[in-house]
């Protein structure tokens, strides 16, 4: 099948690069954003239905948008199930499904039914069936989790576009509105990152999907800033399209009271004392995330007191590694095990700059969403932001330097150019782009605007249930 999923840990609401918490570090979450429950609310309450693949929750790990979407649509009144598949290779936690094929449970108000769906390691076959098990799982299972809680909104978000089949079918049963929640811009994705041939029969049937859920969502919640025009070419109407990224937990965003608990604290204080500048990445090791540019910059690096440190695992940790010792670049280059997320606020307080980046692929002018990047914001430190995208977040918000994709020469030139700026201005560089995130990119922010598209009118009328073939084909 080749590599089908590389971009996919991009925009994943939650890091690759970090381990999961243990389940006494994940008990801490607040409801922030929506505001309480209002008497008469009732009246106005939904039954959503979140298809995800991929959800979890702070017990099973990520991902992570679903759950805290959801948990604030809660509070406001509003009934939520997520439907997943009980197999993901994101969780930390699959959940158990005691020889069951379906499993339901309660986390914060929040209804999750779990589908069984078969282990799988890497991208071969044994992924494909996994991703076939939940389609099918939703139109077999639909009569035991809605019940009587008929659905009013019902979300497709899986990543990949298949679940829009199923989506689409049940919607039209009830007369609810479909949403149609975009990740990554799939099959281009899978084609330009893995390298696979639109003419390959995994990418055709995508590619029917992705039209068919532009033409028959009532609206699109794109995580992409930049994706409106392709989404056009391929069906959307204008008025369906609602830019909604990934964002932050500003409760779970807690820095050690003393710095010296921080991880790593005593490693990169001796750096600082020998008076290294630090430039930090922290995040998953995959072709995606272009790390052999940021390696390959230290060798610029020589004779300047800057140190750069990649923290996190992945399937290119070894190789690069590997490379850092060919290239003679131990003084320079420094990797470091992945942490906990609990301890990520801590890591990054003892960087002095942070560093982001991709490859140069053309899909990326749509943009990305990547919540490594809102944690490097929240964490208040300068960024290098060397993803080639228009108006993305560290232009708007000032709070780093913005270069080519996949250029060592560039990323040496900024970490040298930050280096050389006071103390005093670097600090007001992360600070605008903590200001930032916490105002635009806040799941509290995010769920209002979220929910906002959920309580609009449904756009598409109801349809014949002759009108149903394209879905119903996929289930031969």
């Amino acid at each position: 099948m080749g590599c089908l999923f590389t971009q996919e840990g991009l925009h994943r609401s939650a890091n690759t690069g970090y381990n999961n918490r243990s389940l006494e570090q994940q008990t801490d979450y607040r409801f922030t954003g929506v505001g309480p429950k209002q008497k008469g609310d009732e009246q106005n309450a939904m039954n959503i239905y979140y298809f995800d693949h991929y959800a979890g929750s702070y017990l099973h790990g990520m991902e992570f948008r679903p759950f805290l979407m959801a948990k604030r649509w809660v509070q406001a009144g509003h009934k939520v199930t997520i439907v997943a598949s009980s197999f993901s290779h994101l969780r930390g936690q699959n959940p158990d499904l005691m020889g069951q094929k379906t499993y339901s449970e309660e986390i914060d108000g929040v209804r999750f039914f779990w589908i069984r769906g078969n282990h799988y390691s890497g991208n071969g076959m044994d992924r494909v069936r996994n991703i076939l098990s939940f389609v099918r799982g939703l139109y077999h299972w639909q009569n035991e989790f809605i019940g009587k809680d008929k659905p009013d909104v019902i979300i497709a978000s899986s990543t990949y576009p298949m679940d829009i089949y199923p989506a689409v079918s049940i919607a039209k049963k009830y007369n609810a509105k479909v949403i149609f929640e975009v990740h990554d811009l799939w099959p281009q994705s899978p084609m330009e990152l893995g390298k696979m041939s639109k003419l390959h029969p995994f990418i055709q049937v995508t590619q029917r999907a992705e039209n068919y859920a532009y033409q028959n969502s009532d609206y699109v919640v794109s995580l992409l800033p930049n994706a409106k025009e392709h989404m056009l070419e391929h069906g959307m109407k204008p008025e369906q399209y609602v830019y909604v990224p990934n964002g932050v937990e500003a409760s779970d965003w807690k820095e050690p009271d003393d710095l010296e608990d921080a991880v790593y604290y005593d490693l990169l204080h001796q750096f600082h004392e020998e008076g290294y500048f630090l430039v930090g990445y922290a995040g998953a090791h995959g072709l995606a995330n272009a790390l052999d540019s940021f390696v390959e910059a230290g060798s610029k690096l020589k004779g300047e007191k800057v140190k750069l440190i990649l923290v996190g695992q992945g399937p290119e940790k070894t190789r690069l590694q590997q490379k850092i010792n060919d290239l003679g670049l131990r003084d320079t280059v420094e990797t470091l095990e992945a942490v906990k997320r609990s301890q990520i606020p801590g890591l990054l307080a003892q960087f002095d700059a942070l560093y982001i980046g991709t490859q140069r692929k053309p899909v990326f002018q749509y943009g990305i969403s990547p919540n490594k990047l809102f944690d490097y914001m929240m964490a208040a430190k300068p960024i290098i932001y060397a993803i080639e995208y228009d108006k993305n977040a560290v232009e708007k918000s000032g709070c780093g330097i913005t270069i080519r994709a996949e250029r060592s020469a560039a990323i040496a030139r900024a970490a040298v150019q930050l280096s050389q700026k006071s103390p005093e201005e670097r600090r007001k560089m992360g600070q605008r782009g903590k200001e930032y995130v916490l105002q635009n990119h806040e799941y509290g922010v995010l769920a209002d605007r979220f929910l906002e598209v959920l309580e609009r009118p449904k756009r598409l009328p109801a349809k014949k249930a002759s009108d149903e073939k394209a879905g119903d084909s996929s289930k031969r």
